[in-house]
């Protein structure tokens, strides 16, 4: 019950510090698993410089994924110019295996991956690997980012 009261009070924070959903796309994973040389690849296109961003990415899954924990390979580009090459570990359950996230049979886990950054103008390219050490990882159904402009 503690859990989803945090989360609650996460989410409704976040959405009162937000002004507006610049970019925000899922892409689907195969169902038997991501390959651990699969790269999904997000283009977000900013268009208005004025302000701070942040730039989430949200993991869905299913109770099939096996770890507490999930290693992302994160790197963000524009004009081919790499601006950000990051390895993320996520948490996506407790000690007890008690998921994180909401949902029921597909778990919605948003993480914080930069905030208050500036973005220019232009197209960026995002790109996002597992890092589980695993050829064929089960259970992420959906890996999605989302680019936010934030009040300051």
């Amino acid at each position: 019950m503690k859990k989803v009261i945090l989360l609650a009070l996460i989410s409704g924070l976040l959405i009162a510090c937000q002004q507006g959903v610049v970019f925000s796309e899922f892409q689907s994973l195969p169902a038997q698993g991501w390959s651990a040389d699969s790269v999904m690849v997000f283009s977000p296109n900013i268009t208005d410089t004025m302000g701070d961003y942040q730039m989430q990415v949200t993991v869905r899954h299913t109770d099939r994924y096996p770890y507490q924990n999930l290693w992302l390979f994160v790197n963000v580009k524009k004009d081919s110019m790499v601006l950000r090459c990051d390895t993320i570990e996520s948490f996506m359950a407790n000690e007890r295996g008690e998921w994180y996230g909401s949902g029921m049979k597909i778990y919605e886990l948003p993480l914080l991956y930069l905030e208050h950054i500036t973005l220019s103008e232009g197209e960026y390219e995002v790109t996002i690997q597992q890092g589980m050490r695993e050829d064929i990882l089960r259970g992420i159904t959906d890996v999605g980012v989302s680019v936010l402009r934030i009040e300051n």
